[in-house]
């Protein structure tokens, strides 16, 4: 019985490499053929509003979409507003934190004019791809998704059919607009399968002459999983997060209370010094510098000299950052413009694309 497991995770695990490394075979194409001409891309991102964003998030993927946006990729950012409640019971702040998401993508180089950014809940027509997508994926399918089978099982309570469902809208956030990139981690390929899978499934069984939606390619980012000042993941439910907008004090006293360790020689050695390398990590990030060429700089002189190198790093770095957030803070009312926009444009895209969906559906009665 014990083989017969041994054997079936082995097999699970070699399915799930071969089908990595098809993916960053796919990302490594997808890439040269984007350099080679940007516009025919159109790229999907987001984020959910459950708070304000951190260096994490400005390396991890703010940075790539503003980059991609300048390269002249159709760039199209989400404000997940609707998974909020996937595993939330509250959407207390949710407006303003939309709306701060909104001033930090302006402040870090998101440009309106080139990018759409738009709230899943403010699109109904995007979400009505909801229902026919749902019919092309089975109740195992969406078990197996990494995300829904890591809140199963540290939950502790009943899975929410929000939740249960979290990868197929995804799916429904990248396909009303046809995007045919999705930049992302390697934790987060198991959406952009099961999203090329549904896109697959549904030419297949209503499209097969004239295809809709396209299979899109997963950019595989090669940016380094950013630690928290606690050597922890960055995260703002763990408290160990820089945020983009804190003020340099903010910074300061956030970075002076981060712990380290009792030895006094500044090493970088992440396995065994996991605190110190954080911080270094850190400057390393915001300066352009090694991180082991920090800590041979400063040597002997202790976590004191670290902790007073980075924040001064990460205050110089973030300092035009908080310049053009707060200049952009002091007129609300075009911030709100600009998403109003999106919604439009975003509301104008879902409507076709529904509309042509209900075509090959046979399910047009509106003419």
């Amino acid at each position: 019985m014990a083989e017969e497991q041994e054997a079936r995770l082995t097999a699970a695990g070699n399915e799930m490499s071969a089908s990595f490394l098809a993916a960053r075979k796919r990302s490594e194409e997808t890439l040269r053929k984007l350099e080679e001409n940007p516009g025919k891309f159109t790229m999907l991102t987001g984020d959910r509003p459950t708070g304000r964003l951190h260096l994490g998030h400005f390396f991890g993927s703010i940075k790539e979409r503003v980059a991609m946006q300048n390269r002249g990729v159709n760039t199209n950012i989400i404000i997940a507003d609707y998974q909020v409640i996937t595993d939330r019971d509250t959407t207390e702040h949710i407006d303003d934190n939309v709306l701060n998401l909104v001033l930090d993508y302006m402040a870090a180089g998101i440009d309106p004019e080139k990018t759409m950014i738009f709230t899943h809940s403010a699109i109904p027509a995007e979400n009505q791809l909801m229902l026919p997508f749902l019919s092309l994926v089975t109740e195992a399918e969406l078990h197996r998704n990494p995300t829904v089978k890591s809140e199963m099982e540290s939950s502790g309570h009943a899975l929410t059919g929000l939740l249960l469902t979290y990868p197929v809208h995804q799916a429904c956030d990248i396909l009303f607009c046809k995007a045919n990139v999705v930049p992302i981690g390697k934790d987060n390929l198991p959406h952009v399968e099961i999203t090329r899978t549904i896109a697959r499934r549904f030419n297949e069984r209503y499209a097969k002459k004239h295809p809709i939606f396209p299979e899109p390619a997963a950019i595989l980012s090669d940016a380094p999983e950013i630690p928290g000042l606690d050597g922890r993941k960055m995260s703002k439910s763990y408290g160990n997060s820089i945020m983009l907008g804190a003020t340099a004090e903010e910074t300061a006293k956030l970075i002076k209370k981060s712990p380290t360790d009792s030895e006094r020689m500044i090493t970088f050695d992440p396995e065994h010094r996991p605190q110190v390398a954080a911080l270094l990590t850190t400057a390393g990030l915001v300066t352009g510098r090694d991180p082991q060429e920090i800590a041979e700089e400063i040597g002997n002189a202790g976590a004191g000299a670290l902790k007073q190198y980075v924040t001064e790093s990460v205050n110089g770095f973030l300092a035009p950052h908080r310049e053009r957030r707060a200049k952009l803070a002091q007129d609300m009312d075009t911030i709100r413009d600009i998403l109003h926009e999106g919604n439009r444009r975003a509301n104008a895209i879902a409507n076709e694309t529904l509309d042509e969906v209900r075509e090959a559906m046979g399910m047009r009665y509106d003419r």
